[in-house]
């Protein structure tokens, strides 16, 4: 059976209830010292030995107890001595405080029985009879069976809590959480679920596919396996549901009869995994996109060097000068994944090999984190390379200006720039979105919470972008 911190029954099995003649409902909610009381000896070591576990939350054993227990009405009332054999076992809540007492019992009162029939209860003890010695042997057995189950219990109640994927036990059709361990309490933002349906711990689960799963589970006792399964949580109690990814399994939990009562559930977070494979595939996209642009700057560095340049000596200078800036560009870039680098440079390193004449830059000196720097590196190339193909740096006459400040955006601080070209062909929007295009809108959303917005005026594409910068000092300048 197991108790509350206050001593009332919450959960007692059929041979408790058989051994004690009461039925459930006559047990649950009520003191166990009221039900049973018993101001003697036995009652002492019963209520010392409970107090114990909740006060150092560990188990105890009585190996031997007398305690009467009433009889029921319909046998005549009275109390009956009745001896016991009992393991005391705390059970925690999710804060790791000690909820409740487990209590595993024996009802030895036949081998107490035998041992007076052979003795006497008053006698001094004479040498056993073969019966009898038997019979202690096995209670003895009993109690050091029972310690080794309860270190062994122990044992395994810590591996499912320290295991490195999450678990949790559901039972019954509202999927009552039983177990959870630590890991699945770090995944659900260290909720307090235990005892209470699925959609009531987990509300934002509601409409998601998992319930329904669940389901299929209990209803066909088939398990299922889920992989890189995208899954809404509420992980702050203030805060907006987080997208998370799990690899998972849904084992069902069968009885004697092979019938579904609870699910087993087991997985791992996988986001960070997931989150890298994307990623990648985009940093594959833009390499490959990247050569194919490269060649095109290439294009546009040859084809304006020859219309600036009046003999193949000089321009054979003027464009391997620019070309090996295109290469340093390319390496601060490498670098800056790792590095960070200043916002100024990032800028440069993509315009340098235009020429000096075709750009203008202003804003004050900001650092960039190492996502910010490879971030906004691939935009100003996207910017750069359409430049260089179709807008300002296509034509002798073009210019580019990159103007930025930092603001205070709702008290963290903030970067705004505006990319604008001039003197270059008129400007009118594209038919279709290419992947350019494309990356520049979305990897500052992806990547580091930000916004682009492309503006296809005719006179010059204007690009503005603003984003929260991290690890900057609260004491650093912020424009007007």
């Amino acid at each position: 059976m197991v108790l509350d911190r206050d001593l009332c029954f919450v959960e007692a099995n059929l041979a408790y209830q058989r051994v004690t003649e009461r039925t459930r409902d006559e047990l649950i909610g009520r003191n166990i010292f009221d039900l049973f009381p018993n101001p003697g000896a036995g009652g002492r070591q019963l209520r010392e030995s409970l107090q114990k576990v909740l006060d150092t939350g560990q188990p105890d054993t009585l190996a031997l107890i007398p305690y009467a227990i009433p009889l029921p009405v319909s046998r005549g009332g009275g109390f009956e001595m009745r001896y016991w054999s009992a393991v005391h076992t705390p059970l925690f809540n999710s804060a790791g405080q000690v909820a409740y007492v487990l209590q595993n019992t024996v009802d030895v009162t036949e081998i107490q029985r035998l041992k007076d029939m052979a003795f006497g209860p008053a006698s001094l003890p004479e040498p056993p009879v073969e019966s009898a010695t038997q019979l202690y042997q096995r209670a003895r057995e009993l109690q050091e069976t029972n310690l080794i189950l309860v270190e062994e219990t122990n044992q395994i109640r810590n591996l499912f809590m320290q295991a490195p994927g999450f678990m949790a036990v559901l039972i019954g059709p509202d999927f009552v959480f039983r177990l959870v361990n630590n890991a699945y309490q770090s995944l659900i933002g260290r909720r307090a679920v235990i005892g209470r349906p699925l959609l009531e711990a987990l509300p934002e689960l509601e409409g998601q596919v998992f319930q329904n799963i669940l389901a299929e589970v209990m209803a066909t006792g088939q398990p299922y396996v889920g992989q890189a399964a995208s899954v809404m949580l509420q992980r702050q109690a203030e805060g907006p549901p987080e997208e998370r990814f799990v690899d998972f399994i849904y084992q069902p939990i069968l009885d004697a009869r092979g019938a579904p009562w609870g699910v087993f559930v087991e997985g791992s977070d996988v986001t960070d995994r997931v989150r890298a494979e994307r990623q990648q595939k985009l940093l594959l996209d833009e390499l490959n996109h990247r050569v194919k642009n490269t060649l095109a700057t290439v294009q546009a560095i040859a084809a304006q060097t020859l219309r600036t340049t009046d003999s193949p000596a000089a321009f054979r200078e003027s464009f391997e000068a620019r070309l090996l800036a295109l290469s340093a560009t390319h390496d601060l870039l490498t670098q800056s994944v790792w590095q960070g680098a200043p916002l100024r440079d990032v800028i440069l390193m993509e315009l340098r090999p235009h020429g000096a004449e075709r750009y203008q830059l202003e804003g004050p000196e900001v650092s960039l984190s190492p996502a910010e720097t490879l971030t906004l590196g691939l935009v100003f190339h996207e910017l750069v390379t359409n430049a260089a193909k179709y807008g300002a740096l296509s034509t002798s006459e073009g210019c580019v200006r990159v103007r930025w400040a930092i603001r205070d955006q709702g008290g963290a601080l903030g970067l705004e720039l505006t990319w604008s070209e001039e003197g270059g062909p008129p400007v009118s929007p594209p038919t279709r979105q290419g992947f350019g295009l494309r990356l520049i809108e979305r990897s500052l959303q992806g990547d580091i919470d930000g916004e682009a917005r492309l503006d296809f005026a005719e006179s010059g594409l204007k690009c503005h972008i603003q984003l929260q910068l991290q690890g900057r000092r609260p004491d650093e300048d912020v424009a007007a």
